[in-house]
């Protein structure tokens, strides 16, 4: 039987103009689609009035999704709770900097509050025991994009105390930790420890940061509990994790897009308790699509565990600025299949009529009907269905890790180094020239690294480490690892207390350089491109200059550095410029790894992105994010289209439409 790929939509019957469930899933049917997402938004009606369930909804939906033989996965219904609840205790609302929130908006609750736990726990079990027995249930999603929600409140800093007094049992060791004697901020009883909200310590609110997301990943490890008391062993359970998002402009919902490092939720950490790992991704489209975003997310959520994983939410119209091109959502889902998906999913269905999200437009637009982004969808879904999962589903075994620390993140803002570049702003500036030079990695928590795994490690402003980190890059060079960093790196210790020897501390060796000094760039210039935002001034011991600062004051210092330390080697970055100049770095560097190969002789806008389908065949994805039409020559010994059967051998033309994609099995 050939293995399916899951393509579906979020399904919310319940928030359509009328009936018409029927003519809905035909449609799905039609475009190739064999799954839905239902349920995690209706807890008001689920549960109308406390212990008083309606699943007609549901049962309808489930009812018709079996006629169609279509498969559903099952959302917890937590993330939006029902007035009634509110009332019931007033403190199930979530407190934070800017005061107690509101009763309207999702998101605001406090997900520690007893009253909450338990009406949630509550039906959580109801749905679960409503739905977990269908055979066409093939899995459960908890909550939604589940994130802290900026929680100051008492119960959390309560929390957070009992923590601080396990962990360094003594107010001496508090204050030793985090140098709490600043601003007479050390503490001599643990009565005295203040209300958070006015921390002015660094280091004791970046605790308090890794602690609630650490809370965030306990909460949801709950909710799994509940759902494994129920769920088949042939059912998943999933998440839908999303990232930071990134504002271009008015302060608008429909203003920005899926960008970096989630600051309020370690993705790591909290994916544990799943069995398959999801995500949200959005991005943007039109002449500003490049397929970054698709990748990136998928990079790192692919990485939480290895695996294929479930695009939960991703768009199909949605905002004025999302609506694609012709060929371009085809192409946007061939995307995701290249970075290891195995099933995707669009927010949502259909337009939204009223309410907050009456802006979003789902696959279909408010009229209903059929549309060119629906017709495309059926396009690639007949492909989906005849290939399957055996030819098209991609696993992968990256030799370069790209770090990402949430910890160092929240170092980043309480010491950004400037107002317009964030830690996810050096992270996407590597992690995009990476990508447009076709060179593969995996996005990888820096707590969840082996070494052992990777040829060469990308670290970009790790700020924070502790020294077994540092031994561990060091060994990993040492050994004829590749190393390549940025400024910014490996300033501080776990509690952002900067080292008080030569930066970059423990590995000034390893790059062969230090510095002591750093400064606004100012006119500086390097290899005749603008350095922007910061510059580090590297004095040379071992290492070589890849290119000194071109400035009246600042000539004599490196601004990159190589080094040859034991078998490998170390780059070291310490100025942000632009890509090309660290693209030239990367080249170096994937050149002394052994990663260069034929894909890397294509760059952006061609895309190849490579991995191993389910015959154990080598496929190439190659995908064309341009409207401009080209030719590459084949640089494939032999291979086979999968899309079109066409035969193409080394030096063959490989002709590129605007937004095409073309899937390419080594046949040799």
């Amino acid at each position: 039987m050939k293995q399916e790929l899951l393509l579906g939509a979020a399904y919310y019957p319940e928030y359509m103009p009328y009936d018409r469930i029927e003519k809905d899933l035909e449609m799905m049917k039609k475009a190739g689609m064999n799954v839905i997402r239902i349920a995690e938004s209706t807890w008001s009606t689920l549960e109308p009035e406390p212990g008083k369930f309606n699943f007609s909804y549901i049962d309808a939906t489930i009812l018709e999704a079996e006629k169609q033989n279509m498969k559903v996965i099952i959302g917890t219904p937590t993330y939006a709770i029902p007035a009634w609840l509110c009332k019931k205790d007033r403190d199930v609302m979530v407190t934070t900097k800017f005061g107690q929130a509101k009763y309207g908006h999702r998101q605001k609750m406090n997900l520690w509050n007893p009253t909450f736990r338990f009406y949630a726990e509550r039906v959580i079990r109801e749905l679960m025991a409503h739905t977990a027995k269908h055979s066409l249930v093939i899995g459960f999603q908890l909550d939604n994009e589940t994130k802290h929600y900026g929680n100051t409140g008492k119960q959390v800093q309560e929390k957070f105390l009992a923590y601080l007094r396990e962990k360094f049992k003594t107010t001496e060791e508090l204050n030793k930790a985090f140098h709490l004697s600043y601003w007479s901020n050390s503490i001599h009883s643990w009565d005295d420890f203040p209300d958070i909200e006015g921390c002015i310590n660094g280091g004791l609110y970046g605790e308090f940061e890794k602690f609630r997301r650490t809370l965030t990943a306990e909460y949801l490890s709950w909710q799994s509990d509940i759902v494994r008391e129920y769920k088949r062993e042939d059912q998943f359970i999933t998440h839908n994790f999303d990232f930071e998002w990134k504002k271009f402009g008015a302060d608008i919902a429909q203003d920005g897009y899926s960008y970096g490092v989630q600051p309020d939720i370690c993705h790591y950490e909290a994916a544990k308790c799943l069995t398959v790992s999801g995500c949200d991704i959005y991005h943007p489209t039109q002449d500003e699509l490049t397929g970054a975003e698709i990748a990136f997310g998928g990079d790192a959520i692919r990485s939480l565990k290895n695996e294929n994983y479930i695009v939960l939410e991703c768009q199909a119209q949605a905002f004025k600025y999302w609506t694609p091109y012709p060929g371009q959502l085809r192409l946007q889902a061939y995307s995701h299949l290249a970075s290891g998906a195995k099933g995707l999913l669009y927010w949502n269905w259909h337009s939204i009529h009223n309410g907050y999200e009456t802006y979003w437009k789902g696959l279909l637009s408010h009229d209903l009907q059929e549309n060119p982004a629906y017709e495309e969808t059926c396009v690639f879904g007949r492909e989906w269905k005849k290939l399957g999962a055996e030819n098209l589903q991609i696993k992968k075994k990256n030799r370069v890790a790209l770090l990402i620390d949430n910890h160092t993140l929240t170092a980043f803002q309480w010491f950004p180094v400037d107002r317009d570049l964030s830690y996810n702003d050096i992270v996407r500036w590597m992690y995009d020239s990476l990508y447009e030079m076709n060179i593969e990695c995996d996005v990888v928590d820096v707590n969840a690294l082996d070494i052992k795994e990777y040829d060469m490690i990308v670290t970009p402003a790790l700020y924070s480490t502790g020294e077994k980190l540092l031994e561990q890059l060091e060994e990993f060079v040492k050994e004829g690892g590749i190393l390549v960093s940025t400024f910014k790196s490996f300033v501080s210790d776990e509690h952002f207390t900067v080292w008080n020897d030569i930066q970059p501390h423990r590995l000034s060796k390893c790059f062969g350089m230090s510095y002591n000094q750093f400064t606004e760039p100012g006119s500086m210039t390097l290899k005749g491109e603008k350095v922007k935002y910061f510059a580090e001034l590297l004095k040379l011991d071992t290492a070589k200059s890849l290119g000194d600062y071109e400035h009246k004051y600042w000539g004599k210092y490196a601004g990159i550095t190589e080094n040859e330390f034991g078998k490998g080697f170390a780059y070291y970055v310490g100025c942000y410029t632009t890509k090309k100049i660290l693209k030239e770095v990367f080249r170096k560097a994937a050149e002394n790894a052994g990663l260069l190969n034929e894909s890397t002789e294509f760059s952006f806008p061609v895309i190849v992105r490579s991995g191993l389908n389910g015959k154990g065949k080598v496929i190439h994805y190659i995908l064309q994010y341009s409207e401009k039409e080209r030719e590459i020559l084949c640089p494939y010994k032999k291979v086979r289209d999968i899309l079109t059967e066409q035969i193409y051998e080394k030096g063959d033309i490989l002709y590129l439409g605007d937004w095409a994609v073309k899937i390419l099995e080594e046949m040799e």
